[in-house]
């Protein structure tokens, strides 16, 4: 658990800095800030989806996780979630929601939260959490220039999702292989992708419905691949 409890602890304070920097930090340069983070969230996911070996999987994740996701709309959930903490901060508007939900968002699909929290849990070397911890420190704080105080409370949904993945690590060790984590980064690529249309404000794809589609390959994978 050292690797996310540190993780935690840079995305809180990279949250600080950006609420802080907020009034210093021109709107301009925010939106032109926005934009990047945008087009690297789309250059991110394109080259994770590169990592799967076969299309198959990718495919059935997906539409098998988005009727999970839709039957449990865990996009409404998140959605709630964000709106509740908000009432607790007057003034922020929307901007509360979609920061808590865009960075829980980015700091939980990506494929160094699945392998760094497995590494902690199965050897206790916390090195790629670390890693991570530096790059959503600094993501952190261009998020909360802009979106607020929203992007810190995603501190808590990305404790609670790598820390029950290294307390589960050991339980489903048999299923770690590399091919079928190079397909679960697959289908995160997949999901980060539409993430960064949502950013850059092309369609309104809930990609939290899809987050089920994380969790198929690792059922169906051994099938498909030789």
């Amino acid at each position: 658990m050292t690797g996310t409890v540190i993780n935690t602890g840079t995305i809180i304070a990279g949250s600080l800095i950006g609420i802080l920097l907020k009034n210093i930090i021109p709107a301009r340069l925010s939106d032109r800030v926005m934009q990047g983070m945008g087009l690297l969230t789309l250059i991110i996911g394109f080259s994770m989806v590169q990592e799967g070996q076969e299309t198959i999987i990718l495919l059935l994740s997906l539409v098998i996780g988005a009727a999970i996701g839709e039957l449990l709309d865990l996009d409404a959930k998140l959605t709630w979630i964000g709106q509740s903490l908000e009432n607790r901060f007057k003034g922020t508007q929307d901007r509360f929601t979609k920061g808590f939900v865009t960075t829980s968002l980015i700091f939980c699909v990506g494929p160094m939260a699945i392998l760094g929290a497995i590494e902690d849990g199965l050897t206790g070397d916390y090195t790629i959490l670390l890693t991570k911890a530096i790059m959503d420190g600094i993501t952190s704080i261009a998020f909360a220039s802009t979106l607020g105080i929203g992007v810190l409370f995603s501190a808590l949904p990305v404790f609670l999702y790598q820390g029950s993945i290294t307390l589960l690590a050991s339980a489903v060790r048999s299923l770690l292989l590399p091919e079928l984590v190079a397909e679960v980064t697959a289908v995160g690529g997949a999901l980060i992708i539409g993430l960064g249309f949502n950013i850059l404000e092309i369609g309104r794809i809930k990609v939290a419905n899809l987050l089920p589609a994380l969790l198929v390959p690792l059922l169906i994978g051994k099938y498909f691949l030789a």
